[in-house]
């Protein structure tokens, strides 16, 4: 019984640095991919970065004030879990555009220019890389596929950690 209340009583204490630590690594494993292996990202790849940059922000902010704030860890690990899952959608929604489920400003040109200058300003308004392209896959599974993966399986680990943290402040009030 003793194993299982220490435990209930660190996942929300350390659950913030992990999910800094597993978002920065994942940014960083984007830019790598962007900046040293070439492959430019499309406007829906950069929007998914976007939940990962909060969990960045927020992350921090559960670690220095958490602690002594328990309501503040308990609100900003569900404000960690609502990041991952908002980015988990986006990635559902990138997926479908791959699979040719949706359609995307940022996939194929579709339909043809009713003049020349439409057509000039469709050329230099085209993202570099298109939505619908799979440039790398692993395991059949795209970028996206893996980020949304990851966010579903990251924002129910944060819900979960946000509950024992409110258990935890419920206990310290009484």
């Amino acid at each position: 019984m003793m194993v299982r209340e220490t435990y209930r009583a660190l996942v929300p204490r350390f659950a913030p640095a992990l999910f800094l630590v597993v978002s920065a690594a994942l940014l960083l494993t984007v830019y790598l991919f962007q900046h040293v292996g070439g492959l430019e990202p499309c406007p829906l790849c950069v929007a998914q970065r976007y939940p990962h940059f909060a969990v960045l922000g927020l992350g921090l902010v559960a670690l220095l004030f958490g602690q002594r704030v328990p309501w503040l860890m308990t609100g900003l690990l569900a404000a960690i879990a609502t990041a991952y899952l908002t980015g988990a959608g986006y990635a559902a929604f990138h997926v479908g555009v791959e699979a040719g489920y949706f359609r995307s400003a940022c996939a194929g040109a579709g339909g043809g220019a009713g003049s020349i200058e439409e057509l000039r300003q469709r050329i230099l308004n085209a993202p570099l890389a298109r939505c619908d392209d799979v440039p790398w896959t692993l395991l059949g599974l795209s970028m996206a596929g893996w980020n949304g993966i990851l966010g579903v399986v990251l924002g129910l680990a944060a819900l979960y950690a946000a509950v024992l943290a409110l258990c935890d402040s419920r206990k310290r009030v009484r």
